[in-house]
């Protein structure tokens, strides 16, 4: 169960980390050499506010090692994001890859090979009909 306070602080800490990713305040030599496109999906913050899961979406070549020197940052990018948000406790950053855009472009894959699977299959019985 989602609470309010924590979906604000999630989606405050994700406005915080989209906006150094973009204006490039995270000095680290993966992140800034890569021609990979990097968003943030989404931010669970747990109840007690120690964790904060940021799931982050990688188009391009080299996920592991985005992620990877994302968490290597969690410290910098923790500390921006308390002084941002301002925030008492500012919680832990964990970093996971976000799989819910392959995940969905495999399901419209599979949605479209059973449509297609259907629409033979009607063909057939059609030509069936036409031919008794």
């Amino acid at each position: 169960m989602k609470f309010e306070r924590t979906q604000r602080i999630g989606e405050e800490i994700k406005k915080t980390i989209t906006k150094m990713l973009i204006e490039g305040h995270i000095k680290n030599s993966v992140l800034l050499n890569t021609h990979s496109l990097i968003s943030v999906v989404s931010v669970d913050v747990v109840r007690d506010l120690k964790y904060a899961y940021v799931y982050i979406s990688v188009l391009g070549q080299g996920k592991e090692e985005i992620i990877a020197s994302l968490q290597k940052s969690a410290g910098f990018i923790r500390k921006e994001v308390g002084r941002f948000t301002k925030l008492r406790y500012t919680p832990e950053l964990i970093f996971l890859e976000d799989n819910s855009i392959k995940n969905g472009v495999e399901m419209i894959s599979k949605i479209n090979k059973i449509a297609q699977a259907e629409h033979r299959e009607e063909e057939i019985a059609e030509t069936e009909d036409e031919v008794l």
